[in-house]
């Protein structure tokens, strides 16, 4: 049994194979492959209900792909990513990190599936088994082998597996990674909807911004200043501007304007595998940040300090040189590395048994703006948060929160006073 379009062709058939009915229709030529597409369904049985059933799934077939936009392709999911990887513009970092979990996690469970069978429990499946094991193990008892072939497991000091569950901000990451693919894989027509848009990903743990309190904020800053007044000039301003360990480190004089008191943050130094990079800023925002009268002659100082070092050993300071410049090195023209600030930093720290970072030197600029009452939106754009201070109100709103309630309580003591009536009045 077989059914035609309006030129004659034939779109389905019904044909007995053995004990059962195939029901096969024709659903276009595959946009990636150039090849013939056939949907095809089998029904157990060739009786009279049989032959009723199949023809109603083949009427069903027929109509599922006239609905359709576009052929669905049988191209796999491990070609749409390398085509999405190809055509999106991410920053080098990302893409390095997206290639890590397509090689370590997505390739190997899907990458050889038509992107025609993923569906939105597929996903689910593979991000419920990341949360378990990140290495989705068969949950029995085996042995981690770090070296490939015969060898020692004593020395190559292989162990007994344990699983460790893969984070969900991780999870989130490959989620991020196979929609973005199968998005280009609906705008190029290989495919009608994206599964991804109704799998559900596991929810992203709120920020949880840890600063330090003033006093510890006042112990390190002692400690900077004891090491060198050049590091503690450093620590000085990443607590009073915010900025990121890459922006600090990408600094130069020519954005450092003492007269006008005012910083330029345009870029940011990046360190990989022992090479540096300038790049755009996080949020590819040019921002400028005033300056309060003493971090301009703490920079005055500072600035003078290199001056004098770099004319002892014949060199003229100039605007295209970098603030910072590591404590070992006194080229001008290499950047101090942003890993070097942290390692020092962490250092420090654990000297005066403080637990912190120093990316928590940015909670803390933010934390004592926002309670002193300054508006989300300036401290937004001294952070360099885009969105209008939304990053900025999701990341602190407790402190947002304290701010408010400062803010009524001051309204509050300049409301004008009820008058009361006299008790005793005449009625």
């Amino acid at each position: 049994m077989a059914s035609r379009d309006r030129d004659g062709r034939q779109r389905g058939e019904i044909e007995r194979r053995g004990t059962s009915l195939r029901v096969k229709v024709y659903a276009g030529v595959d946009p990636v492959t150039g090849k013939r597409v056939y949907r095809s369904e089998t029904v157990k049985g060739t009786d009279e209900k049989a032959y009723k059933q199949a023809e109603r799934k083949l009427t069903a077939l027929m109509a599922e792909i006239d609905r359709q936009r576009g052929t669905p392709s049988v191209t796999t999911l491990g070609h749409v990513i390398d085509e999405w990887l190809r055509t999106v513009e991410i920053e080098d970092s990302t893409r390095e990190g997206y290639e890590g979990y397509i090689r370590r996690t997505i390739r190997p469970v899907l990458g050889s599936v038509p992107i025609s069978k993923i569906t939105p429990r597929a996903l689910e499946n593979l991000y419920a088994d990341l949360r378990r094991c990140r290495v989705r193990c068969d949950r029995m008892p085996h042995i981690e082998h770090k070296a490939v072939g015969d060898h020692d497991c004593v020395k190559v000091k292989c162990r007994p597996h344990e699983c460790r569950p893969m984070s969900a901000s991780a999870v989130r990451q490959v989620h991020a990674v196979i929609s973005g693919a199968l998005n280009l894989a609906v705008r190029w027509e290989w495919l009608d909807s994206n599964p991804a848009r109704f799998a559900v990903r596991p929810k992203q743990k709120p920020p949880q911004p840890d600063p330090p309190s003033a006093a510890d904020a006042a112990r390190l800053l002692d400690a900077a200043f004891e090491l060198d007044d050049d590091w503690g000039t450093l620590v000085w301003l990443v607590m009073t501007t915010g900025v990121r360990r890459g922006e600090i480190c990408a600094l130069r004089w020519s954005r450092v304007d003492l007269d006008a008191a005012v910083i330029d943050f345009r870029r940011s130094y990046r360190l990989r595998r022992g090479t540096g990079t300038e790049k755009d800023t996080k949020t590819h925002q040019m921002r400028r940040i005033a300056l309060d009268a003493e971090t301009v002659v703490l920079l005055r100082e500072h600035k003078d300090r290199c001056r004098e070092r770099l004319k002892s050993i014949g060199i003229e300071l100039t605007d295209d040189m970098y603030v910072f410049h590591g404590v070992r090195n006194i080229d001008p023209t290499t950047p101090y590395s942003p890993h070097a600030v942290s390692s020092r930093y962490k250092d420090m720290a654990e000297r005066l048994g403080i637990v912190t970072h120093l990316h928590a030197l940015r909670h803390y600029s933010a934390t004592e703006l926002l309670t002193a009452g300054v508006d989300l939106r300036t401290v937004a754009g001294r952070l360099g948060h885009g969105g209008g201070g939304a990053t900025t109100l999701r990341v602190y709103a407790a402190w947002v929160a304290s701010s408010d309630r400062k803010a009524a309580e001051i309204l509050g003591s300049r409301m004008p006073k009820r008058t009361t009536a006299a008790q005793g009045s005449d009625c």
